[in-house]
């Protein structure tokens, strides 16, 4: 029995990422769909698409790599665990990597980047950070 879906979803991905493999899939569920999106929109991943079967669905991620072959993705973490839960404050956002990467953020307003938190003044539960 899996406990920490979304951290068994980076760790699929940091290991595609490290045998330079184009496509990784994950069980899908709706959270996870929603930092696929995310990823996508903020440019970390090429696509992502969800394969229906008989009992989840497969979620299927496009990874991007540069012309020189090198991951856009350099780093995946898991922030918040299930045995240790880490909520932040609108005004306690910290930025990743002096902005260059993002971290996710399940709000009351649905899954957000720390920017879109700021803007629009919300906090919440830090899932993981991309860089």
């Amino acid at each position: 029995m899996m406990t920490d879906p979304i951290a068994d979803m980076l760790t699929r991905m940091r290991n595609a990422i490290q045998i330079k493999n184009e496509k990784v899939d994950i069980p899908a569920s709706k959270i996870k769909v929603e930092v696929a999106k995310i990823l996508k929109e903020e440019g970390f991943i090429k696509s992502y698409k969800i394969i229906k079967d008989k009992r989840q669905g497969t979620l299927r991620i496009t990874l991007k790599y540069t012309n020189a072959n090198e991951p856009v993705i350099t780093g995946l973490k898991r922030i918040s665990k299930p045995g240790r839960r880490l909520y932040v404050g609108k005004e306690n956002i910290t930025r990743v990597m002096g902005n260059v990467g993002i971290a996710i953020i399940t709000t009351s307003k649905g899954i957000l980047t720390d920017r879109d938190c700021r803007l629009q003044g919300v906090g919440g539960e830090v899932l993981c950070q991309v860089w």
